[in-house]
């Protein structure tokens, strides 16, 4: 096992024009967070000064022009671009929104490259990103493709972990996408991650309904009766503790969701509105189910308080404090699985 500061955290910037920058520089103001971790800051050391300096921030920057010049216990920022950068805070730019790029393609590359052990993306504008070369929704999407797996958008808070079916898609294409296929592929990616990045040895997981009242018999929709309900039995018969569908308009209101190590929404904003009313500020966003690990704050770039140093770091301090433990944890799992034996005992 690695010692805490030997944890390299790589971190990509997001839009130059959001908090992303104010949040990850208020997080290392706290010289207790580099006996934690390393980080690495994909940008450039002249830009994060200018911007530290505006927000009126002393977090010591260590700037290095390639990964193998990392200095352990030290924010190191490298340098991604050398070209400086007409920021105005608050802006959705397209010319920034390609800076946003070049730090998470080369943050993800180090990632495949084992060069850091964990990333944590700052937020990025899912607009002004696009372009020839990157024609993804988001970061999800991206890693999916780059990594090892099968990638699940899992939101945690302590004991709350939500998980979604789909993603970013209509709301109108949802049912279509529901196939048996995914349902058990979604499930089977939260019931390992449950076991091996969060220790929970038989983890019980709560799915949702699609339709108000899991359709009522058929009367609000049959996706639920005749796609959701049958996989769930079936996965529930060969040993996975899996229930549902529920009811989602109830289920978090009346404390359902405690009884459950994590819930599976059918759709983004089911699964998504109730973690955040719940979570708001502290919440993280893990990309469960790749053979790496990457976190985010569940905020977005919140133009309209970039540059004046207000914004609540709570939520990237959680998700670099999430990374961590879920680094130690998955090694642990995977030291304990060479070593049978040592489960056992453990068990015992």
């Amino acid at each position: 096992m690695k010692k805490a500061e030997n944890i390299i955290v790589g971190i990509s910037i997001g839009d130059l024009n959001g908090i992303g920058s104010e949040v990850v520089l208020k997080t290392f103001d706290d010289s207790r967070m580099l006996e934690l971790c390393t980080p690495v800051i994909f940008a450039n050391v002249k830009v994060m000064s200018f911007i530290k300096k505006v927000l009126e921030l002393e977090t010591p920057l260590h700037g290095i022009d390639q990964i193998d010049q990392i200095v352990l216990g030290k924010v190191n920022v490298l340098n991604v671009w050398r070209e400086s950068v007409d920021l105005n805070f608050g802006t959705n730019d397209p010319a920034v929104g390609k800076y946003a790029i070049k730090s998470f393609v080369a943050a993800t590359k180090a990632l495949k490259e084992n060069q850091i052990d964990v990333l944590v993306t700052a937020p990025i504008n899912k607009y002004n990103i696009q372009s020839e070369e990157f024609k993804f929704p988001g970061h999800t999407d991206y890693l999916d493709k780059e990594l090892e797996g099968n990638a699940l958008m899992l939101m945690v808070q302590d004991n709350l972990r939500v998980g979604l079916l789909t993603d970013h898609i209509p709301v109108n294409e949802v049912a279509k996408h529901l196939t048996e296929k995914l349902i058990v592929q979604k499930i089977e990616t939260i019931k390992q991650t449950l076991v091996q990045d969060f220790g929970i040895n038989k983890p019980k997981i709560a799915v949702l309904a699609l339709n108000p009242h899991a359709g009522d018999n058929g009367v609000i929709g049959k996706e639920d009766d005749e796609i959701v309900k049958p996989v769930i039995k079936k996965l529930f018969e060969k040993g996975t503790l899996v229930f549902g569908p529920f009811a989602a308009d109830g289920f978090f209101g009346s404390s359902q969701y405690k009884k459950y190590d994590a819930v599976i929404a059918t759709y983004h904003d089911q699964g998504l509105i109730p973690f955040k009313t719940l979570s708001f500020g502290g919440g993280v966003n893990y990309t469960a189910g790749l053979n790496k690990i990457r976190t985010s704050p569940d905020h977005g770039t919140a133009y309209e308080i970039a540059g004046k140093g207000i914004a609540d770091y709570n939520s990237f301090k959680e998700a670099v404090y999430t990374a961590i433990d879920i680094y130690n944890s998955r090694n642990q799992y995977l030291e304990m699985s060479k070593n049978p034996m040592k489960t056992k005992e453990k068990q015992l």
